[in-house]
């Protein structure tokens, strides 16, 4: 039953009976591990101060995974997620994999309006906006090869998005339907994919003004924009009247939400963007992991793509260490002796322990975790790394790349973490402009879905399931600067405040 007051849509458990993001953290992460490292299990569950502490549950949980157990850890975290959240509305609650499985309950009814580009197919050529220009041809090349030797991205990026440059048809999206969860975020790659010819269908909140301006970029591109809209087509005349109209609330309506993606017809790739602040960034996720969930049990023709953020943990092959430990020896005095007199609490060297997995691969943990975006952020962005690996390693065509640290509003509204990013070039790091962003990863996703020698692609052997996040990644130097994170954030951001100043 719920309560006046209490949230509807999904929700999370009752532990204790209050709806606590804080305690279905610790139990999820417990859940993960329980059968594969009791010890770190009852940590997990054991930890008094989550807030501060989770971040080294999260780093355990990527050493254990990168061991030998990121199927198994994927699968009973995955199972924990939907397990405990519930699905509230007016008086009834009931577990979310119901929830997600209803047809219509609210009487509300979705219809799809649907906006056709009028602009002649664009240029096939990979043209990337940076700093003031745009990057064609020997430019880009030239700027991948210069990202790659300042360690800002992978090798495997720079390969990526040279396939793409040599095979322009890949651009050519008229073949392609791509739903974009989360349409109007700013990593969103919806102008990209409508300016290559795509048929993208959008899904992201009822805001009028988000609306109307993917309306407007349709309207110019080659490509057609479906959405879903709360009154019949024929009553929405104008465009102003679609935007109106149009949207859905993943969270609080995801039976309508599941039941008119349903409808869409033909192979396309579900690619989720969303985002929210704090814990409602959680319930998001996990409805998106719900409609996943459902639509991998019904479909056999769907891909997925997700992005994943540099702020997390991650295992590296052993390269991306050495490439450290030479950028930490050639460190300043001055951070050496601060270092000292903070007894490496700043300036700590970033991999000092390298482990070895059950195949004789080693790797380091790059823990770039950020106390600032908290573990609300660190347990929805993970839900997303547990159902990449999960479908990928059970045969789906899954794209999953690592996006580098970007300006984003939700960024900059955080006065720390934009000091920080704006500090961030002192040690090596490389933070990007949006637009960037999201060209960049818009041709990655292209490049996955059209290369047969992706590793996104399951008949494309993986050596190790850590990998599928290491290959492409555009990390933005995080990996590969000497110093670890979070011993330098503090530095950065004054650097950062004098900066922006």
């Amino acid at each position: 039953m719920t309560s006046a007051g209490e949230p509807t849509g999904v929700v999370f458990p009752r532990i204790d009976s209050v709806r606590s993001s804080t305690a279905t953290g610790r139990a999820i992460l417990a859940a993960a591990t329980r059968e594969v490292d009791t010890a770190a299990s009852m940590a997990a569950a054991g930890e008094t101060d989550w807030r501060r502490g989770y971040a080294t549950h999260f780093r355990t949980l990527t050493r254990l995974e990168a061991q030998q157990h990121a199927l198994q850890i994927a699968q009973f975290a995955l199972a924990s997620v939907h397990d405990s959240f519930e699905f509230a509305r007016e008086h009834d609650t009931m577990p979310l994999d119901v929830a997600v499985g209803l047809p219509d309950v609210s009487g509300l009814k979705l219809h799809t309006a649907r906006v056709r580009g009028g602009a002649p197919p664009s240029s096939l050529t990979l043209s990337v906006p940076y700093r003031g220009t745009r990057l064609v041809d020997d430019a880009l090349r030239t700027q991948l090869d210069s990202w790659v030797e300042r360690g800002t991205v992978e090798e495997s990026f720079r390969s990526a998005l040279t396939a793409v440059q040599s095979n322009p048809e890949w651009l050519d999206l008229s073949d392609l339907t791509i739903v974009v969860l989360g349409a109007g975020a700013e990593m969103g790659p919806i102008q990209s994919l409508l300016g290559w010819g795509a048929h993208v269908v959008a899904l992201d909140r009822p805001r009028p003004e988000l609306w109307g301006r993917l309306i407007a970029t349709a309207r110019q591109s080659p490509g057609t924009l479906s959405f879903p809209v709360r009154v019949p087509t024929r009553e929405a005349t104008t465009d102003d009247d679609l935007a109106s109209a149009a949207g859905v609330d993943l969270v609080a309506e995801l039976p309508e939400a599941m039941s008119w993606l349903r409808s869409i017809e033909g192979p396309f790739t579900l690619a989720s963007y969303v985002y929210a602040d704090g814990a409602e960034h959680v319930r998001v996720s996990v409805a998106v992991d719900a409609m996943t969930k459902m639509l991998l049990t019904e479909r056999d023709d769907l891909s997925l793509a997700f992005l994943a953020t540099p702020t997390d943990a991650y295992a590296v092959p052993f390269d991306v260490v050495e490439h450290s430990r030479a950028a930490y020896q050639r460190r300043s005095g001055w951070s050496v002796a601060a270092s000292g007199l903070t007894s490496g609490r700043m300036f700590a060297e970033q991999y000092e322990e390298v482990v070895t997995n059950h195949g004789g691969d080693r790797f380091g943990i790059c823990d770039a975790l950020v106390a600032q975006q908290g573990p609300n952020y660190a347990l929805a962005k993970r839900i997303q790394r547990w159902r990449a690996t999960s479908a990928r390693l059970t045969g789906h065509v899954v794209s999953t790349t690592v996006a580098p640290a970007t300006r984003t509003r939700s960024v900059l509204r955080n006065r720390l973490l934009a000091a920080a990013y704006a500090g961030a070039p002192r040690f090596g790091l490389e933070v990007f402009n949006p637009s960037t962003s999201n060209t960049v990863m818009a041709a990655m996703l292209v490049h996955d879905l059209r290369s047969t020698t992706s590793s996104a692609q399951p008949d494309v052997p993986l050596p190790e399931p850590y990998r599928l996040f290491v290959d492409g990644a555009a990390h933005g130097g995080m990996w590969r600067t000497g110093f670890a994170p979070r011993s330098v954030l503090g530095t950065a951001v004054v650097l950062g405040m004098f900066t922006r100043t």
